[in-house]
Parts: structure tokens; sequence; C-alpha cells
């Protein structure tokens, strides 16, 4: 047995200590390997993701300023008068520019074509003029409102994300675009937090790649269009609403790039990383692994060393034991009654034996279910072992079927006995959500005569069981 003992712990040696070792290698060559497509496919997507999460909420507010400007009585009954009084208009768009915090505010009348602005009327919008073009595009358009970047027609110098929504008179007729504006500045912080917080390039470019909007760390040797290696990709990430890439550059960086469309732009958001800084870190925590896996090897062995001792005794037990009612098994009951036998022998004391079964016990299964079952047979397990010695066995002995076998006890106390099981679990009701049910045993009975074997006396006690089943069940019956 100690010989077993010492091979057991070498085995669990040489497994724990090879285990741990194969987990490290491959750990390591596992995430050299995946480091770089998590970049590419996740890491790299959710930043994209955030950023474009962010700026759709800080749009939702323009959108519903410009809608309530929209549905406005003032500006529909305002063209109505035939635009009378034009400061009427231009006091109503500074109050909402003030009111909000925007930085512009607009209305242009599809009647007069003029371009009103908190500081009075602009200009005159006119198709002939492409920088009013903006306003017969979204004219024609079928949704109530669009989004689009311009240069703002009372700053030129200025780009603005312009909020252009739909007016309609009460009879649904087309009078006029109303909306504001907003600032770029809110979208070049947002690229600037993020660039400081991930250390990757962010940037916007349009269709044909020229680069819109950057942060103040922008270089333009970063340019798309001047990256060397991109050239075969380049076509790829702009025409396909989002794209992920990696190409190796001829000083040997590796640059991994992800492409958005953001269609309230009609840009493409780039997000970079070059190289991956994790990478680096892979093969300093390989090694880390390997010492951390030799230190936790030598406690694992420790503990499964005194794990073997002391639970060899339990284990014993436990495979000695039914796991769902913690009677002796089947399995050991020869030996248990060599035991009985032997004793009941050398003090000339009586030996009997009783089978137990639960009547009607597939109804319970196929009525309630299986786990019900299980609870039915471990409180019968229960209540025999409150009514046995603590030197009786009881063995289970089949699916529903209980064996006992009494220790110097004869036939009348062991059928005092028996008869106290059956009543004591016939008077127990068993709660199953909302049913009740009660359960009832039938027994048969044996003891032991002068030379009989283990064999013939439990063949005796299954006939008398068998005879308990045949008078009605709910009973004990005694051997012949």
């Amino acid at each position: 047995m100690q010989s077993r003992k010492r091979l057991y712990s070498v085995i669990i040696s040489v497994i724990v200590l090879l285990g741990f070792l194969a987990t490290s290698l491959i750990g390591y060559f596992v995430a050299r390997d995946s480091i770089a497509e998590r970049l590419q496919q996740e890491m790299l997507p959710l930043t994209s993701d955030n950023i474009y999460s962010e700026i759709q909420r800080d749009l939702l507010q323009p959108v519903l300023i410009s809608s309530l400007m929209a549905n406005d009585t003032f500006a529909i009954d305002w063209v109505a008068k035939g635009e009378q009084d034009p400061k009427q208009m231009q006091r109503y768009l500074a109050q909402i520019q003030d009111k909000y915090e925007t930085i512009t505010a607009f209305f242009v009348s599809e009647k007069s074509r003029l371009y009103y602005h908190p500081d009075g009327i602009i200009k005159k919008v006119s198709e002939a003029e492409p920088a009013d073009q903006w306003y017969f595009r979204a004219r024609e358009m079928n949704q109530d409102y669009e989004i689009n970047i311009d240069q703002d027609t009372a700053d030129r110098s200025r780009l603005s994300i312009f909020v252009n929504y739909r007016v309609e008179n009460k009879q649904g007729e087309f009078i006029g675009l109303i909306g504001v504006g907003l600032s770029m500045e809110s979208v070049v912080q947002l690229i600037e937090n993020y660039q400081r917080r991930y250390g990757r390039e962010i940037y916007f470019v349009n269709r044909q790649g020229d680069v819109m909007l950057q942060s103040s760390q922008y270089s333009d040797e970063l340019h798309i269009q001047n990256k060397e290696g991109l050239d075969k990709l380049f076509t790829r990430i702009l025409t396909t609403p989002s794209a992920s890439v990696s190409f190796e550059a001829k000083n040997g960086n590796v640059i991994y790039l992800n492409s958005r469309m953001v269609p309230e732009f009609d840009w493409f958001l780039i997000v970079e990383q070059v190289n991956d800084p994790a990478s680096e870190k892979v093969e300093a925590a390989l090694w880390i692994n390997i010492l951390v896996s030799l230190a936790i090897s030598i406690v694992v062995l420790f503990i499964a060393h005194l794990a073997l001792r002391g639970y060899q005794g339990r284990l014993e037990t436990m495979a000695t034991r039914d796991k769902l009612t913690g009677a002796a098994s089947r399995q050991v009951f020869d030996s248990l009654f060599d035991q009985a036998l032997a004793k009941s022998r050398r003090h000339q004391q009586p030996l009997s034996l009783a089978l137990i079964d639960i009547d009607h016990f597939k109804q319970v299964n196929d009525n309630h279910g299986h786990h019900h079952g299980d609870e039915v047979l471990e409180a019968v397990a229960r209540i025999i072992k409150l009514h046995i010695r603590k030197e009786d066995v009881l063995c289970r002995w089949g699916g529903e079927e209980f064996l006992v076998m009494f220790s110097d006890c004869d036939e009348a106390h062991a059928m005092q006995r028996i008869e106290a099981i059956r009543l004591a679990i016939s008077a127990w009701t068993f709660h199953f959500d909302d049913t009740r049910l009660t359960v009832t045993v039938s027994a048969g009975l044996s003891e032991l005569a002068a030379g009989e074997t283990m064999t013939s006396l439990i063949e005796r006690a299954d006939k008398a069981l068998y005879l308990a089943k045949g008078a009605g069940r709910n009973c004990i019956k005694l051997a012949e």
C-alpha cells in the first residue's frame, strides 16, 4: 500500500509539473498568435464603437432642439403671415441659440429663399450657388431631418455640424428648413480624449481618403494615402462600411487599422495602433508563469500528499455507502453479513433480516418526477434509521428496496421494529409543490436458521415480501 502511495505521488508530481509547463507554453504561443487578432478584431472596433456611440449621444440634443423648432407654431404662423417682420425670426433664432448654447440657429424659407440667422438675413439661397446646394438637396429628402457637416454660411472659415429639419405647414406643405449648428470642437475633444487614453491614432477621412478631422497630435506622414503597404487595402477601406486590416511597414512596424463609416458625417472613422504594446509583455509573462507554476506545483503536491493520507479513509467510507440515502451499498453487504453471522454463531445470538419495498414507487416517479422520487427514498431511509439500533445494518438493496439486518434480534422483536417503521412511513406526509402525498411500504421478514446461508435467508425474506404485496401491500409477512 505504501509503495502504491509513493507511486501515485510521483505520478501526480509529474502530471502537475508537465501540466503547468505545458499550460504556460501553450498560453504563451496562443497569446502571441491571438493578441494581434484580438487587437484587430475586438479592441480597435470597440474603440471605434465607443467613439461612434458618444458622437450619436452628442447629436441627440441638437436633433431634439431642431425638432422642437420645426414643430413650433411660431415659425409656421410667421411664414403664413408672409414673413412681414424679419426681426421676429431673428429674435426667435437668437433665443434658441442663447437658451441651448448652440453656435448658430437658422431658418431658410422656401417661399422667399431667404437665410435667416440670429444676426439677421444672411443671404438668399440660389440653385446656381454651389455653397447653397445643401438646401436644395435637403428639401427633397424623404426623412424629417439630416445631419451634415459644412461650412457655416455666417462664417465660412468655420466647419460645423448642422441639423437640417423640414418644416411643414398644417396642410403638410413644405415651407422651409430650420435647425441648429453644433461645433466640431466636441468631436475633436472626443478624439483627443480617446487618443490620450489608448495611445492610438484617431481621425476622420472622407470617401476620397482625405483627412477631414484629426487630433492635435496628428502627423501628416500618417496620412492614410501615404502609408507604405496600404496600397492594396486602400480601396477596401474606403468602399466598405467597416474594415479591420493590418500590414507591415518597411521599418518593420506592424500597423493595425480599423475603419468605420459614420453615416451622420458621411466620413470614415479611422482608429490605428502601431505595433501592440501587450506583445512585449507576453514573453516576460511566460517566465513569470513558469516560476509561479513551479511554486504552485510544490504547494499542490504538498496538499495532494496530505489529501491522499487524510481522505483515504473517507473515500473508502464513501465507496461503501449509497450516495442518495446514506445506507450501506449492496456491494459491501456480503462483508457486513459475514461479520454479523460470525458474531451470531460465536455468542449464540439470533439474527433477523427484513426486505422493505416502497409500494407503487414507480407512480411517484411518473406522477411527480424523479427528483421527488429521490426525496421519498431519502425520507424512507431516514425513518428506518430512526427506528433501528446502532448495531443494525441498513442497506439499499435495489431501486426502492431496502434490506435491514437485525443483530441479536429474533423474529418477534424484529417484527415489532419493522411494524413501527411501517407505521411511521405511512404517517409521513410529503409536500410536493401544491400536492400532498403519503407512501406505504411492504416488508418480508426472516430469521436465520441453523446452518443457513445468506442467499437462503434473503430468498426467504424476498418470498415473504412477495406475499405481503400479494396481500394488498402496506403489511409485513413472515418467512416460512
